[in-house]
């Protein structure tokens, strides 16, 4: 009798013995929990590596190597988890570009330049945020999805007692507790998108400031360049 009392109590026979409108709202919060998860692992790589590459080309750029002479690496090897890489390639191309073409006023030259390399930082953006409105709306509508399970669930426990002869604690706590569960499912799905949402927020923020301020470093090598070779 005992053991019959701990099964009807356990999670899962809680779960199972639920209505179906809170095991589809079970199901939904699992799945974006589940969801949630794997963008998680995936931003937090993808963050890393950029990251790692951001250093690596920067260290690249500052140790003198002639610039045309980087660009043809990075043209021949491109590393597609480096944002600051495509913003060199972009601005360089452009640069020569604009220099081949006779009778280009230099301001001209830096003013596309800047175009183009900021073309490549709202790229790089893109890329970055790809994933930040979904944890959003995981983190921010999970909660009140459980408490609507919750809530469902405590109405069909009502309405049952009201049909029973003896209301006892026995009759009306496992509707309320596989009601209750809804809520937790929703929390566990809310309170670790909230986070990585405004973590992975920050790091690309400071990613994209870091390549902002590469750009503006790299156009003003190439505004003394250009002024000097016309002078």
């Amino acid at each position: 009798m005992e053991a019959n009392v701990v099964d009807h109590t356990s999670m899962w026979s809680l779960v199972a013995n639920a209505s179906v409108v809170v095991q589809l709202v079970m199901l939904t919060l699992v799945a974006a929990s589940v969801t949630s998860w794997i963008m998680i692992f995936q931003r937090s790589t993808m963050l890393r590596a950029g990251r790692r590459a951001l250093d690596a080309f920067e260290e690249r750029f500052w140790s003198g190597i002639d610039l045309s002479k980087l660009y043809r690496q990075a043209g021949s090897n491109p590393d597609p988890d480096s944002g600051v890489e495509q913003v060199f390639r972009a601005g360089f191309k452009e640069f020569s570009r604009l220099r081949q073409q006779p009778g280009v006023d230099p301001d001209a030259v830096m003013e596309g330049v800047g175009r183009a390399m900021r073309v490549a930082i709202s790229r790089e953006e893109e890329k970055l945020e790809q994933s930040l409105p979904f944890l959003a709306t995981v983190g921010s509508t999970s909660p009140y999805i459980g408490l609507f399970g919750t809530v469902w669930g405590i109405m069909n426990s009502f309405r049952g007692l009201a049909s029973a002869q003896q209301a006892t604690l026995a009759t009306v706590a496992p509707g309320i507790a596989e009601a209750l569960i809804a809520t937790a499912i929703g929390l566990f799905a809310a309170i670790p998108a909230v986070i990585a949402y405004n973590r992975f927020a920050a790091r690309s923020e400071t990613l994209i400031g870091r390549y902002y301020t590469f750009a503006d470093e790299f156009q003003a090598i190439l505004h003394r360049k250009v002024h000097t070779s016309e002078d």
